[in-house]
């Protein structure tokens, strides 16, 4: 056997035992950073799906709502209304509650950073910073963080993989470009078994409607209902990577024994939509037949997302809604409940 060939089963076999040494979610005591929130709510429903012993929310309370986890708390789910930058906070739930697992959703909307661009960068990196220390201390096993397709920017190339290079545009995605090398630098330094799962455009239930912090869905389905034309910003040509929110979820489970240390994988549709055809199909579905009003570009908008999804194919058997099909799904939900 060569050196080679003898250095690359010795790496294989390590990596099937840190997945081996990994607790499994069943069983295990986990805490959720940001878990009141659009995604981490719906990560908290399944998390007690699969049969975790205990789920621990710690929110702030940004954008997250305490109605979004009514269901989970019935089931056990403890919330705290706190501040995961606040480190001694952090801590003391974790010892507190025997915490093995942390999935790290906190963060603020993309668009609070056009209102305080200084403080959403801050948030990303602080509670980052927070949790790897706390794990380098020995405070629990294992972080599964949660980044963000923005700190891709535009793309320089398409479909977007994993090798694409980092160009936010915000100081919400600069502080999740930040949070991302931290965690991989901390790896690399101290051998935390931490890795990255990177959504790209969620979309669904529970995501939030109130300007001005709401996203393109569910605030033009809220001016529909509210009466008021929706709004395309620019030409309309932009372009996203809609995934539906329960399936990035379902991924990020299936992932979470599969990943190896410091390992970043994006969970998207493999596919794009412009705005123009978001809006149109919502204002279709919605019966809107009114004048939809053209705006100037917004500053530092992405131009493009359109991403592959072959890596994390290659890992779990991952399987999608299409847009039309989960954004009428979105839609009725919205109907039912602003």
């Amino acid at each position: 056997m060569t050196e080679a060939c003898a250095l690359r089963r010795c790496t294989a076999a390590t990596k099937k035992d840190v997945n081996r040494m990994r607790k499994s979610i069943e069983g295990s005591n986990i805490l959720v950073t940001g878990g009141a929130g659009f995604i981490g709510s719906h990560l908290v429903d399944r998390l007690l799906d699969k049969g975790a012993a205990s789920v621990v929310v710690i929110d702030n309370m940004f954008l997250g709502k305490e109605e979004n986890l009514a269901d989970a708390i019935k089931r056990g789910a403890i919330l705290y209304k706190e501040d995961a930058e606040d480190k001694e906070a952090l801590s003391r739930m974790i010892e507190e509650h025997a915490v093995d697992i942390v999935f790290n959703l906190a963060t603020k909307a993309l668009n609070y950073s056009f209102i305080d661009p200084c403080d959403a960068f801050e948030t990303n990196v602080v509670v980052i910073g927070n949790l790897l220390e706390l794990q380098r201390a020995g405070a629990f096993s294992t972080l599964c963080h949660f980044s963000s397709s923005e700190v891709y920017g535009t793309a320089v190339y398409e479909p977007m993989d994993e090798k694409h290079p980092y160009n936010p545009t915000t100081t919400y995605a600069g502080g999740k470009a930040a949070a991302d090398i931290m965690l991989r630098t901390y790896v690399n330094m101290f051998d935390l078994d931490a890795f990255i799962v990177r959504p790209f455009n969620n979309y669904g239930p529970r995501q939030n409607a109130e300007p001005p912090m709401a996203a393109i869905i569910p605030l033009t389905a809220k001016r529909i209902m509210d009466g008021i034309a929706p709004e395309i910003h620019g030409t309309g040509k932009q372009s996203r990577d809609f995934i539906y929110v329960l399936d990035t979820v379902d991924a990020v489970i299936d992932l979470f024994d599969k990943m190896e240390k410091g390992q970043e994988v994006n969970i998207s549709a493999n596919g794009n939509t412009s705005m123009e055809d978001v809006i149109t199909k919502i204002s279709t579905y919605m019966g809107y037949e009114g004048e939809i009003v053209r705006k100037p570009r917004r500053g530092a908008d992405v131009d493009c997302h359109n991403a592959t999804n072959a890596l994390v194919k290659s890992m779990i058997d991952f399987k999608i809604r299409s847009f039309d099909e989960g954004l009428a799904e979105t839609l009725d939900w919205y109907k039912e409940n602003l």
